[in-house]
């Protein structure tokens, strides 16, 4: 029994702008139209259908670098367009704002592809455009051709990247929320456009940058965006608990999110933060029928005809780092010998005891970890399941864009707003203010400390040589 006295789910679309996203090959499927991912007449119509249909937000993922070799070369990523080529979708989130009026827009970030201070700008820039509905994912990057695209020698280590991030962000924080204080900007046509005593350079020096500000955007609606982050490693949760507000997890099972949630809610607090600071959304994608039978037909065709589980295992290596391209699909995983991913196998083992494992189970399973097949009513039943075990929203995945949006906003969207899991109309005023009743980042909030921080000197700290930065976690 779903409890009535939780809020509804937070939906959000999980996109790409690109072909093939996470099902590999279904850009085949006579219903796709992901062949038109270079339109953007094509993702305004997306962005509307979805605000038509109350979706939270439009989200969209992005690489920077190809994913790991696949029998020894990337021809398998070109051949099958798995997420290449890859558009930026920061570029077209204007166009997609400007075509709304309440659907957030998110997009993926990582901190090795552009500078925090041209960032920072890019976003204050587009929530102004937007009224105030951007958000950012923030991801540190763990493929080896993203960091070589942009100079490296190679990756940098996990936890050195995550350090990283922190100072990237260290850096926009300031710039977002320090630079420029409230009642900066006059605009009065009797002469004073701003008040010099209350814009502030940053002087920012640290081991990767050294900007000095101040910020070139006046304070957008709500200056720094909503935070989205899916770290999952201890480090990485570490890094969500401090700084995200949205949290993207992927569990088999809602009792498996209840335990991630619950146990990065309790970091949350060490940091000082408030457990009810973050938002978790679980990934998940649907097949709907009118009958139980029906979706499980469908959801079979899919598998047997449409997913090119070659592919889909290509990318399941490439995330993975390690090349499985060189195992028969029907070879048994216990001759895989890669240490990266035998806590997968063994796990897999544990879930489907009594049958013996083939190498194209690691992408099957894989992807129907996080499908739900039914009715609307039983899709319903489940997302109450989620919901109960903590979860705040659902990442919908798709396997035919935009069909499967279409047919859930048809199909389960009226299901769910009768049982109070999804809203049945948007609340004014900024994403943040939608989805956490305020504008701006509340005072717990690691960027909250440089409000008010630069009312002092006007240049660099005696004590540091603006000259002698630090070198970078890895020579380019």
């Amino acid at each position: 029994m779903s409890n009535p006295d939780r809020p509804p789910l937070i939906f959000s679309a999980f996109v790409m702008n690109t072909t093939s996203h996470i099902y590999q090959g279904t850009w085949r499927h006579p219903d796709a139209r992901n062949l038109e991912h270079n339109s953007l007449e094509y993702w305004v119509e997306l962005a509307k259908l979805l605000e038509a249909g109350t979706f939270d937000l439009i989200f969209f993922a992005d690489v920077v670098g190809l994913y790991g070799d696949y029998r020894g070369d990337y021809r398998k990523y070109v051949e099958t367009g798995l997420q290449i080529p890859a558009n930026d979708p920061a570029v077209i989130a204007s166009a997609l704002a400007y075509a709304t009026e309440h659907l957030g827009i998110a997009f993926t970030s990582a901190v090795v592809q552009e500078h925090p201070f041209s960032f920072a700008r890019k976003i204050s820039t587009l929530d102004h455009a937007s009224g105030g509905r951007i958000a950012w994912n923030v991801v540190t990057s763990y493929l080896k051709n993203a960091f070589a695209n942009f100079g490296y020698d190679d990756i940098v280590a996990h936890d050195a990247r995550y350090d990283w991030a922190d100072e990237y962000l260290d850096v926009a924080y300031k710039l977002w929320e320090g630079s420029w204080d409230e009642g900066a900007l006059v605009q009065d046509k009797a002469g004073l456009h701003a008040d010099f005593d209350k814009v502030h350079k940053i002087h920012h020096l640290g081991r990767n940058y050294k900007v000095e500000g101040p910020h070139l955007v006046a304070p957008s609606p709500q200056r720094t965006p909503l935070i989205f982050q899916a770290g999952s490693s201890p480090r990485g949760q570490q890094f969500a608990a401090r700084h995200a507000e949205g949290i993207f997890v992927s569990s088999p099972t809602p009792e498996v999110a209840r335990q991630q949630i619950e146990a990065t809610r309790q970091l949350a607090a060490a940091h000082g933060r408030s457990p009810e600071d973050l938002k978790f959304l679980a990934g998940l994608s649907f097949v709907v029928g009118s009958t139980e039978e029906e979706a499980r037909r469908r959801a079979a065709d899919l598998d047997e005809n449409w997913i090119d589980w070659d592919g889909h295992l290509a990318h399941f290596a490439g995330s993975l780092g390690i090349d499985l391209g060189h195992h028969d699909l029907d070879a048994p995983v216990g001759e895989i010998n890669v240490e990266t991913v035998q806590g997968i196998i063994r796990g897999l083992e544990r879930a489907h005891p009594g049958r013996p494992l083939v190498v194209r189970d690691l992408a099957r399973f894989m992807a129907s970890a996080n499908r739900i097949v039914g009715t609307p009513e039983q899709i319903a039943d489940r997302l109450a399941e989620w919901r109960d075990a903590g979860v705040d929203g659902v990442n919908v995945m798709n396997v035919v864009r935009p069909g499967d949006y279409e047919e859930f906003i048809e199909h389960v969207t009226p299901v769910l707003q009768r049982r109070g899991l999804q809203r049945t109309e948007y609340a004014e005023g900024t994403l943040r203010r939608k989805l956490f009743g305020t504008d701006r980042l509340n005072d717990r909030h690691p960027a909250a400390r440089y409000r008010g921080a630069f009312n002092g000197p006007r240049s660099w700290p005696e004590a540091a040589d603006p000259r002698a930065v630090e070198a970078a976690p890895v020579g380019r």
